[in-house]
């Protein structure tokens, strides 16, 4: 695999399969932890830490447990029991680290384990074939493209604090009308990388 074709998968699951804003997986911690700039950057790097784990794990545990002994029915519920071990890891860092970062992202940091993106990654990576290093850099590129999203709308988020904005449509309102405008900006980036 050449250096340009690693690029350019980062560069699609980045910009132009983006997880949150072009496939739509991932929202609720999307929504739920973009309030503030400081709690998204830590949520996207927990979750592109447990996508690119994930997707390499989940890879051995498809190719070299659930393929040989053709049991590849079981694979989300293999896959499931492999996200929510990596996300306990990710939890038990995260609170010797940071506990200002553990207390800020709540409830949303254990929801890692059913956070569709993460799920999604790893059965993407078996639909499409990928080999070690294609999973690896997809998770990668999955995880970027997520915390992307994240920071923009955290930083969108802090602005409009500062806006007057109809009473009405303070709060979820704003976010699910800023997520959608977003999305719509992002559809932009579709037919550059063909797949």
């Amino acid at each position: 695999m050449s250096i340009e074709a690693i690029l350019l998968l980062v560069a699609s699951a980045i910009f132009v399969n983006n997880f949150v804003l072009a496939k739509f997986l991932g929202i609720c911690p999307f929504i739920g932890v973009s309030k503030q700039l400081d709690s998204a950057i830590g949520m996207g790097m927990a979750v592109t830490f447990v996508l690119t784990l994930s997707s390499i794990v989940t890879f051995l545990v498809y190719k070299y447990l659930l393929v040989p002994f053709e049991i590849q029915y079981l694979k989300t519920i293999a896959f499931i029991l492999v996200i929510a071990s990596l996300v306990q890891l990710v939890e038990m860092i995260i609170e010797k680290v940071s506990p200002s970062l553990y207390k800020s992202l709540g409830i949303y940091l254990p929801l890692i384990t059913t956070n569709c993106a993460v799920l999604g990654a790893a059965t993407i990576n078996v639909q499409k074939k990928f080999d070690l290093l294609y999973s690896s850099v997809y998770g990668f590129g999955a995880g970027l493209g997520f915390t992307l999203a994240l920071i923009l709308m955290a930083g969108l988020r802090e602005r409009m604090e500062d806006s007057r904005i109809p009473r009405v449509l303070r709060g979820t309102p704003i976010a699910f009308i800023t997520a959608g405008l977003m999305s719509l900006a992002f559809m932009g980036f579709v037919g550059m990388i063909k797949e």
